[in-house]
């Protein structure tokens, strides 16, 4: 059999999935950041806000989770490699607008890969939380626009969103 190089990364010559070898890759410093919000009823904003949630205090509860979470994003998704942490910093904010949580992490390490998918999965955590903390007051409340807004370092440099 004539092997083929593959255009995917996770793919080897054979269609096999496998994980990318980043041993050759010199470490240097990557951070990434993401967002993503919940919406929910003005009623369980405020019950957060005035910490009447019967489940605690949602806000801290949810900052620790997205923490834990970010630091085990490999445990998460199957070919995503562990990192050695330097940083996360998780955090929410209220907002009367949506109404609902906004909630930001951001991931630095020093490493060969990058911390994309860390700093996705400690905002996924952080949204779950809150919705579980507060859905026996609000099973409507609807998480969204998860998403990636800057990462710097590694080969491919700086990437921002542009735009909302």
């Amino acid at each position: 059999m004539v092997e083929k190089k593959s255009k995917l990364s996770h793919v080897d010559a054979h269609g096999r999935v496998r994980m990318v070898d980043v041993g050759e890759k010199h470490p240097t410093r990557r951070t990434a950041s993401a967002e993503g919000w919940i919406r929910m009823q003005p009623a369980t904003l405020a019950a957060i806000r005035q910490y009447t949630v019967e489940k605690g205090d949602v806000l801290t509860v949810a900052q620790i989770a997205g923490v834990t979470a970010g630091k085990r994003a490999a445990e998460w998704i199957p070919l995503c490699h562990p990192l050695q942490i330097d940083l996360i910093d998780v955090s929410l904010t209220l907002e009367e607008d949506l109404p609902g949580v906004r909630v930001q992490a951001r991931v630095d390490v020093t490493g060969r890969t990058g911390a994309e998918m860390e700093a996705l999965v400690a905002v996924s955590a952080a949204l779950l939380t809150v919705y579980d903390m507060c859905k026996a007051l609000d099973r409507g409340m609807e998480i969204s626009a998860v998403r990636l807004v800057e990462k710097r370092g590694g080969r491919s440099g700086t990437w921002q969103r542009r735009g909302t």
